[in-house]
């Protein structure tokens, strides 16, 4: 009898430790989130890859460090190669843009009022003078003390997070074994087999989630080029397609506000109805080849979370933590969908009652 009032104490104190380290864990990434971002993607990169590297290692008999260099060299290659191919002809459309962004502006709002102008509050808007204040808008917030300075070091602090996801991913393909090791050694010992449960069935899925969401960026951005910039013959399509691709990650909203993009500037470009009707079937054809044959081949059961769950943590992750928590809203639904079907000892989440009663 008093061995057990002895043990009750102790597992109220390892479950309370246990949520007070939870909640200790997401104040302090709330608090360093505008870093997490190389870890993040490092971490996902190598989670994607360390198959790759335990079959190198075991097939051809290599030591881990250099079935892992080799994982390595073979990613920074192929990024390599897609920077020095498709980097080029987006600063080309981007210079072109920015070289002319009054004319840019000026023929986007004349497409959208005519010729002629409108009264705005008060005001008579043209599309010359909406184009020339836009410009002037521009130039007057990039001459401002700081500003420019501050464009700057914004982008040493990308190069500097690019070199540092590098250097990151390079460790994680190298320890990730012990990385994974030692983040069950946080676990308490006696939850350390419902732990191990959950990952088995986690890590599948979320490793086809994220191999699934970088299929459907590829293809949707390789779609959009053909469609818009060889189908349509838009200009600046290769910024539309890399759009287009990068949105497909936000359910329902990113292929919405991507659409609504490319068709503004569609009508922009648009030299007859013709030109409106070509994108409008375009656009259909990708939504169809995305939504019913590519992103449920590719996805499987991994993507079938409801789209409004989805979207919440979108917006609850970007809320918190920014950029990170958009990137990690699915993955974060998935773990804890997965947890609570362990939890609960159910293979499939019961289904609601069918139209007559059953």
């Amino acid at each position: 009898m008093k061995e057990n009032e002895a043990k009750v104490p102790s597992a109220r104190v390892s479950s309370a430790n246990v949520i007070a380290l939870f909640v200790g864990l997401v104040i302090f990434f709330y608090l360093i989130r505008s870093n997490l971002l190389p870890f993040v993607l490092a971490g996902i990169v190598a989670f994607i890859c360390m198959p790759l590297v335990d079959l190198l290692r075991l097939r051809f008999h290599l030591p881990r460090w250099l079935s892992a260099l080799g994982v390595f060299v073979a990613i920074v290659a192929i990024a390599t190669a897609a920077g020095w191919f498709g980097l080029p002809p987006l600063l080309q459309q981007t210079a072109r843009v920015a070289g002319d962004f009054s004319g840019a502006v000026e023929g986007f709002t004349r497409k959208l009022i005519g010729n002629g102008s409108i009264e705005f509050l008060g005001t008579t808007v043209s599309a010359s003078r909406l184009g020339d204040y836009t410009a002037e808008s521009v130039r007057n917030w990039l001459s401002r003390d700081g500003q420019l300075l501050e464009a700057v070091v914004v982008g040493f602090s990308w190069m500097f997070g690019t070199v540092l996801m590098l250097v990151l991913l390079g460790y994680f393909l190298l320890d990730g074994p012990r990385v994974r090791d030692g983040l069950f050694w946080l676990v308490p010992p006696r939850h350390r087999p419902f732990a191990a449960k959950v990952w088995s069935e986690l890590a599948p899925a979320l490793r086809r989630y994220f191999i699934g969401v970088a299929l459907i960026v590829a293809y949707a951005s390789t779609a959009a080029y053909l469609g818009l910039g060889m189908f349509l013959g838009l200009h600046h399509a290769v910024v539309l397609a890399l759009v287009t691709g990068f949105l497909e990650v936000i359910p329902l909203v990113g292929p919405a506000a991507a659409a609504v993009i490319a068709g503004l500037v569609a009508v922009q470009e648009a030299k007859s109805t013709a030109g409106i009707i070509g994108y409008v079937i375009y656009a259909i054809a990708l939504r169809i080849s995305i939504d019913q044959f590519f992103g449920p081949i590719v996805l499987g059961r991994a993507g079938r979370i409801p789209p409004v769950l989805v979207i919440f943590c979108f917006l609850a992750g970007g809320l918190l933590f920014g950029v990170v928590g958009v990137v990690m809203a699915v993955p974060v639904a998935l773990s804890i969908r997965t947890t609570l079907r362990v939890l609960y000892d159910q293979p499939h989440l019961p289904r609601g009652p069918t139209t007559d009663g059953e």
